[in-house]
């Protein structure tokens, strides 16, 4: 059998690559980034990302807006007896609500990156392992920030007054974004286990719901059956919900923030280095 020849470069592109080899030899190796500067620039490609496809902020934009009136406007005059009343209940639990639904994202946008080559990409890169994962998480943060201003914003038009004032109101909007990351990694988590979006989409939001609306987002405990009303009580959201309401009035109790400040350490503690492994191993 005969073999093919070797394809003989030209003396151009020989001595092309000569050039370029001399050049990559005699120039110093850029220095290798940092934890820090590669967790930034992927939080910095989470919002680029927003950038080229804006239609990623209805849920953080049109979504609030829609819970606020609908909730106050349809039950409001049947709970509370006026939507002016029902709103100042109401909108500490729908900032809580709409922040933590916007969670689950993280896990939608995580599993994309895997379906689609991208994470293989970026394990192929000389920076710190987790980075693309925290940067991602902290990216998300900045949704979190805007969905809860656009409603504390659209509740100020409506008629809502926050008793602490400004100050009140950015410490329980803090407070949220602090438990919002803590619960993000519990669906980057399941972001990495499910073989698709909207299969992340469907476990996020069958977990999320009935802990929302199991809580005192809506309503007062104080009306519910005992049995409804003893889950209710134990529910992190609820006391998310009731740490936020009591920062806006000047009321909160340390017990809220320090369950909600430990729950989201937990959470993290737990969730982070499991979705760091799982991120190795996929």
């Amino acid at each position: 059998m005969s073999t093919m020849p070797a394809p003989q470069s030209s003396p151009r592109e020989a001595t092309e690559t000569t050039a370029l080899r001399q050049a990559l030899a005699s120039t110093p190796r850029p220095p290798r980034a940092s934890a820090l500067s590669a967790t930034l620039a992927f939080a910095w490609r989470g919002m680029l990302k927003v950038k080229h496809v804006p239609e990623q902020l209805l849920d953080v934009t049109i979504t609030p807006v829609m819970f606020v009136l609908m909730f106050t406007y349809l039950f409001g005059g049947a709970i509370a007896g006026s939507t002016g009343d029902y709103l100042q209940y109401i909108l500490p639990g729908i900032l809580v609500m709409s922040v933590l639904f916007t969670t689950v994202y993280s896990g939608i946008a995580l599993n994309t990156d895997l379906t689609k080559g991208v994470i293989d990409r970026f394990r192929t890169l000389p920076i710190w392992r987790p980075a693309p994962l925290v940067g991602s998480v902290l990216g998300d943060s900045v949704r979190y920030l805007l969905a809860g201003t656009v409603i504390i914003v659209l509740g100020v038009i409506l008629g809502f007054r926050p008793e602490a004032g400004v100050g009140g109101v950015l410490l329980a909007l803090g407070l949220v974004v602090v438990f919002a990351f803590g619960l993000s990694w519990v669906f980057t988590t399941i972001g990495l286990i499910m073989r698709s979006p909207n299969a992340v989409m469907n476990t996020g939001f069958m977990a999320i719901f009935p802990l929302t609306f199991l809580s005192n987002v809506f309503v007062d405990p104080e009306t519910l059956p005992a049995g409804l009303k003893a889950f209710v009580d134990v529910n992190p959201i609820s006391h998310l919900a009731t740490a936020s309401r009591g920062l806006m009035a000047g009321t909160a109790s340390a017990e809220d923030i320090i369950v909600v400040l430990a729950t989201a350490a937990a959470l993290t503690l737990v969730f982070a280095p499991l979705t760091t492994r799982l991120y190795s191993s996929r």
